[in-house]
């Protein structure tokens, strides 16, 4: 049964302080209001992880995430973070392929591929972001960008290792526009994404895979979104710095 993931991008925001309390709230509220199995993760600025790993360390199912990794294991590569260095603070997840980093770093998706191969080399889980912008979509060319960007950061893998990868759609125009993707638009692409994997490697193997919905994801319209048959979690932006918002939509994950 593929796991129910529901995770906490909070991009650069919140110092250390804020960080600190934000966590610490969510987690309380994780303890004393969530009855599923869901998992929780808070993908936090790097400066965060090593402080906010502590926090952490009590909590049954709230996880630490990065935001994005270096593909090289060390080097002269200023500004960059490792993942060994990110696995030595306690990092359990790392988003890899995030919208933003296409639209504003330039990269790619064999740039992806290789970030994927070091975090699973490191032990840890990658949730790779795909998604199309919206001249894409009303062009109807939506499918085909999607499964492509699938196909060049994932196909490389052997089923083994892809099931130990996490995918998150993403479609780009609904990321802090406070537009979101219809349930229907949502469960399309999710299944399209499912039968995709299930073309390469068997259905079996996909039936495993974790595929989340991220787009102004909010408590009143978690519940509709997570219904749906082939969404599994969300990767949260803007609600999951509000740590009421953010567990309310945890709660939605039934």
């Amino acid at each position: 049964m593929r796991k129910k993931i529901v995770a906490g991008n909070w991009k650069m925001n919140k110092n250390l302080e804020e960080g600190h309390q934000l966590t610490s709230e969510v987690v309380n509220m994780v303890k004393d209001e969530v009855t599923s199995d869901v998992q929780v993760v808070l993908c936090t600025p790097f400066v965060h992880l090593n402080s906010i790993s502590k926090l952490l360390a009590g909590s049954k199912n709230v996880m630490l995430g990065a935001q994005n990794c270096s593909e090289h294991a060390s080097g002269a590569y200023t500004g960059e973070t490792s993942v060994s260095m990110l696995k030595s603070v306690g990092t359990q997840f790392v988003i890899i392929g995030h919208s933003e980093r296409r639209e504003y770093f330039g990269e790619t998706d064999a740039l992806f591929a290789k970030k994927v191969d070091a975090v699973l080399a490191a032990g840890m889980t990658p949730i790779y972001c795909c998604g199309e912008k919206l001249e894409v979509r009303e062009a109807n060319d939506h499918i085909k960008l999607v499964t492509a960007q699938v196909s060049e950061a994932l196909f490389h893998l052997s089923a083994d290792a892809l099931q130990k990868v996490v995918i998150a759609y993403e479609p780009v125009w609904a990321i802090g526009t406070g537009k979101t993707a219809s349930s229907a638009q949502a469960q399309e692409m999710h299944a399209e994404i499912r039968a995709h994997l299930a073309g390469k490697y068997g259905k079996n193997v996909a039936e495993e895979i974790t595929i989340q919905y991220g787009g102004s994801v909010k408590p009143d319209n978690a519940v509709e979104i997570f219904a749906q048959p082939d969404v599994d979690g969300g990767l949260i932006g803007g609600a999951s710095l509000k740590s009421r918002d953010f567990v309310d939509i945890v709660k939605a994950m039934k």
